[in-house]
């Protein structure tokens, strides 16, 4: 049974950002010759690793509300610098629109199950594109 994550995106107002984040993470491990791998780095080690990465992602809480995800394609415990165990959440790099849900501060991650996943935004290609406010207007009207 699939498992997801959930954390929230602290520092990024909208998608938008979040994509722009991402974009000059990737941007710069390609300067040094690194590997363009796409991680998340938390404290806390998922235990329920295997049902995460049999088809799970970290759905991103942006001010408060459930905005997106990104699939989960790996879970890479290892320990830093300072000798501090550590976990990389490796993500697939595309951000898939998702409808939005409040969600309530909370610290890490948390898991999150299937049945409580938002819907994913499909069919039309334009939202991607659409102002956030826009956005968010239309699916309180219920037109998205």
């Amino acid at each position: 049974m699939t498992l997801h994550l959930i954390k929230l995106c602290v520092g990024a107002d909208d998608v938008e950002d979040l994509r722009s984040w991402q974009a000059e993470r990737l941007a710069e491990k390609r300067k040094r010759k690194e590997p363009p791998v796409l991680a998340h780095i938390t404290r806390m080690v998922p235990t329920r690793a295997a049902e995460i990465l049999d088809g799970g992602s970290l759905y991103w809480v942006m001010k408060g509300v459930i905005r997106c995800r990104q699939k989960l394609l790996d879970i890479d415990p290892f320990v830093d610098g300072e000798g501090i165990k550590r976990c990389r959440l490796v993500l697939d790099p595309e951000i898939v629109l998702t409808r939005r849900r409040e969600r309530r501060p909370f610290q890490g991650w948390r898991y999150f199950e299937a049945k409580d996943a938002p819907a994913d935004v499909k069919g039309v290609d334009e939202i991607d594109d659409m102002p956030e406010e826009m956005r968010r207007e239309l699916e309180e009207l219920g037109l998205l």
